[in-house]
């Protein structure tokens, strides 16, 4: 299920990257696009604002099938303090934006692309990723209400991701 959620996420990433080239987010000193995988980066008692942060809920396998069909719930939670220059008076604006590019990233079609294996990719190495024989494929989003907290504002989405389990894939 790893090689799925990182398929979901590099597509995912690519995607808003895309819509708008301008949303990034400073990390360890590197600049990158405006999303990122809470399970995958350092613990932090700060949340990104004006990036998307996804967070891996649900898990259930059918195992009824040729091959188990994983169904995984994924979390994008995203905030937005507004612009400084408009005394945060624009939040509104801007997390509607942010659902915009939100919608545009997970509703392309297609809502499905080929399973790939990032292991031997990671960390710089300079090799491919490794296509699989499945796809990952998904719904659209769903959105929660939008949350004032103190002078941010906040929403969740959800997106149900799928995938089969290949022979030998942890």
């Amino acid at each position: 299920m790893q090689n799925a959620r990182d398929t979901f996420y590099v597509t995912l990433r690519d995607r808003l990257a895309a819509v708008n080239p301008a949303r990034t987010i400073v990390l360890r000193g590197v600049i990158r696009p405006g999303v990122l995988v809470e399970e995958n980066e350092l613990a932090s008692a700060t949340v990104p604002v004006n990036a998307f942060c996804l967070h891996w809920t649900g898990l259930s396998v059918d195992a009824q099938g040729a091959l188990p069909l994983a169904t995984m719930t994924c979390e994008i939670s995203y905030a937005t303090d507004g612009d400084s220059g408009n005394g945060g008076m624009d939040r509104g604006r801007l997390l509607s934006a942010m659902d915009a590019e939100l919608v545009a990233a997970v509703s392309a079609a297609p809502q499905s692309v080929t399973k790939r294996n990032y292991v031997g990719a990671a960390g710089g190495s300079g090799l491919a990723p490794v296509a699989m024989g499945t796809n990952v494929f998904w719904g659209d989003a769903a959105f929660g209400a939008a949350v004032v907290n103190t002078e941010r504002l906040e929403r969740v989405a959800t997106v149900e991701v799928f995938c089969y389990q290949e022979a030998g894939e942890l």
